[in-house]
């Protein structure tokens, strides 16, 4: 039975299931060359981005403030060309090379976000300027966003999505119909519910920590002020008022977490990645 199947067994017999899929599917994320699975074509996920991005226009009330989004868009071009001279001069690829580069500022003093589509679609929440402050707080925010889509995580977590119901399916068929037993038996996905808490949401942590990462590199490269960034954290722990999950159920890491990493990169990122003059 499932329930009785340890993690590392699971993740074997996954493995075992689809390595026809991985091979020759791996490759590693920009800077940090962390290893990884995509078996979903990008190209793909940035037009259907591209499709909800314009219909997210058609939808949400967008703001009239032009100063703030020329600030908005002022601070993406910097990254855009940033991004794209560090690459060149690094003599690499440059993953944003197809980006068809957007920004819009969406008017919702409530929602407290910011996020960046495959392919580099952009949008910036009013809430949200609330937490960032001044221009180098924005600057933080949008560099995690655009480093969620330079290190491609949604391709990423598509391909793994594939994988593990794949996976799943194969395990089902060689058990002899265990895994749809158990779902049964209990009547929910124990088996989706396990391989959320156990593999995908450790994983979409560790995404979230790369794009903090990345993103104050990308910041610093583009002549903004990353110590700032850990006071963005700090003011969003006190807007949050002790709400937040716990860690282990929550694709995100905990602002405690993130404010001792952010801390520790700080001063090696400003030494290692000064501006870039374009």
């Amino acid at each position: 039975m499932l329930l009785k199947m340890n993690r590392r067994k699971f993740l074997t017999y996954m493995g075992c299931g689809c390595c026809g899929l991985v091979l020759n599917a791996c490759s590693t994320a920009p800077i940090t060359d962390r290893r990884q699975l995509k078996i979903i074509p990008e190209a793909k996920l940035n037009a259907q981005a591209a499709q909800i991005y314009e219909k997210i226009k058609q939808k949400e009330k967008l703001s009239k403030d032009i100063n703030k989004l020329n600030e908005i868009r002022e601070i993406g071009k910097k990254m855009e060309n940033a991004i794209a001279e560090y690459f060149q001069r690094e003599k690499i690829d440059d993953p944003t090379a197809n980006f068809d580069w957007e920004y819009i500022l969406i008017d919702n003093k409530k929602v407290r976000n910011a996020w960046c589509m495959p392919g580099g679609k952009i949008a910036v929440y009013s809430g949200m300027l609330d937490v960032t402050k001044n221009t180098d707080g924005l600057a933080a925010v949008m560099g995690h966003e655009v480093a969620h889509a330079v290190a491609k995580h949604s391709v990423e977590r598509a391909s793994r999505g594939v994988l593990l119901n794949t996976s799943t399916q194969v395990i089902d068929i060689l058990s002899g119909g265990k895994l749809s037993d158990v779902n049964r038996v209990t009547g929910m996905n124990t088996v989706g519910l396990l391989s959320q808490l156990g593999i995908m949401n450790p994983f979409s942590r560790k995404q979230e920590s790369e794009a903090d990462y990345l993103g104050m590199i990308f910041s610093s490269l583009s002549g903004y002020d990353i110590r700032e960034t850990v006071k963005i954290w700090e003011r969003m722990k006190k807007f949050n008022k002790g709400k937040e999950p716990s860690e282990f159920m929550s694709t995100h890491p905990s602002a405690d977490n993130r404010i001792k990493k952010i801390t520790n990169w700080t001063n090696e990122i400003i030494l290692d990645y000064p501006p870039i003059k374009v």
